[in-house]
């Protein structure tokens, strides 16, 4: 069964009657379980409306490149971030020499340009151009891009014609789409997550707690899944539902957090919850009453729940994150090594909370040298994507 769920795909319509097919892919992929938004050029406005796929999609189409609504006026660069998979379809002659040749004179080629996932290619025109030369030398150059291309299938055209140049039908799009996010590099393994912030009792009422909402520990949980892993997500109190195939354990506090993720089996270990330093000593039975000017707290240290697990024999490849907001590298790499991780992941804090994007920079030690890779600025669910790849990529026997 095809699933896109949480997928974010761009749908890119360009010039041609295969455009009326665009609507099905939409639904299609809407269907699936994809957020889609879809970008139209001016030729493919022509043959189908914009009004048709903002019911389709439910989202606004966007049709210009200097759009004075888009934040910061920069809506090539968001549509990019966000994108999960941009697919162009049709994708025209016209549109297939303009990628080929890195041009930006339009939305939909400037979201290319800009784009950190993958992009794919239907191509539908005519039997003669596609078979141009020209046309031809275009796709070789596509294939030094990283560009998927799907289709063309062969027969009847709108202009009489019989041959290649068919745009593929939506159902056969739609499952390629699909296929782009199995990933079996996790297979068989079990991976447990923290995510989310942690509250620690103050009284009845009140607690202590962060502003972490979660959503790069659900993303991650999604892409362990994907990339073929059973997933324990051990989560604090956020407001995110869990990815489908993934086991969720809830919890509340920190020392809830570490009970649940030492009864959780798991040959890799990835710790991205905001954990709670401090505890209340003693929380109240009952609410505090407001009695004087000012109160003091008696806290004492909570366990250091990435740094236990990280004790565990056998050990699990543990992999931490270091939300600073100063000295990121120098306060990772102790880390990494004061907590005997395998990986971690700095990012800066204060622009990470609460966000659908983040950047961080990976530091881990292999075959005896430090290591070190930037991820630049993403949203969290193609990051995750990335980030769970690096880990499965360096992943070995704990030392």
């Amino acid at each position: 069964m095809l699933s896109l769920h949480n997928k974010r795909i761009i749908l890119g319509i360009t010039g041609g009657i295969a455009a009326y097919k665009s609507a099905e892919l939409c639904r299609l992929l809407m269907k699936a379980g994809a957020d889609v938004r879809v970008v139209m050029t001016q030729g493919a406005q022509a043959f189908i409306t914009p009004l048709t796929l903002q019911a389709l999609s439910g989202n606004r189409v966007h049709t210009a490149l200097l759009d004075p609504e888009a934040e910061a006026a920069m809506g090539h660069i968001e549509l990019a971030r966000w994108a999960d998979l941009i697919l162009v379809a049709p994708a025209s002659a016209s549109f297939i020499s303009r990628l080929a040749n890195g041009e930006a004179s339009d939305l939909l080629t400037t979201v290319c340009l800009a784009r950190r996932g993958p992009l794919a290619i239907a191509p539908a025109m005519n039997q003669a151009m596609w078979l141009n030369p020209v046309t031809q030398q275009n796709l070789g150059k596509l294939d030094n891009k990283n560009v998927h291309v799907w289709g063309p299938d062969n027969g009847d055209q709108a202009c009489g014609d019989v041959g290649p140049g068919r745009m593929m039908e939506p159902q056969q799009l739609a499952e390629h789409a699909g296929s782009l996010f199995a990933s079996g590099s996790l297979a068989g393994v079990h991976v447990t997550i923290t995510a989310g912030p942690t509250r620690e009792a103050i009284d009845p009422v009140r607690y202590l707690s962060n502003h972490s909402s979660g959503k790069m520990g659900y993303a991650l949980a999604q892409a362990a899944m994907e990339a073929g892993a059973s997933v324990t997500l051990i989560s604090g109190p956020v407001s995110l539902q869990a990815p489908e195939r993934v086991k969720l354990v809830r919890v509340e506090s920190a020392q809830q957090m570490l009970d649940a993720c030492l009864q959780a089996p798991g040959e890799i270990f990835i710790a991205v919850a905001a954990v709670a330093d401090y505890r209340p000593v003693q929380p109240a039975a009952q609410k505090i009453k407001k009695q004087s000017a000012t109160m003091t707290l008696e806290l004492v240290r909570n366990p250091d729940i990435l740094a236990t697990i990280a004790q565990r024999k056998p050990k699990p490849y543990c992999v931490g994150f270091a939300a600073e907001t100063e000295n990121l590298a120098s306060y990772a790499k102790a880390k990494l090594a004061e907590k005997n991780l395998d990986m971690i992941f700095a990012n800066e804090a204060t622009s990470t909370f609460g966000q659908d994007t983040a950047a961080v920079t990976a530091y881990w030690v292999k075959s005896g040298g430090e290591k070190e890779a930037v991820f630049e600025p993403a949203n969290k669910t193609l990051l995750a994507r990335e980030l769970i790849t690096l880990i499965s990529a360096n992943r070995h026997p704990s030392r």
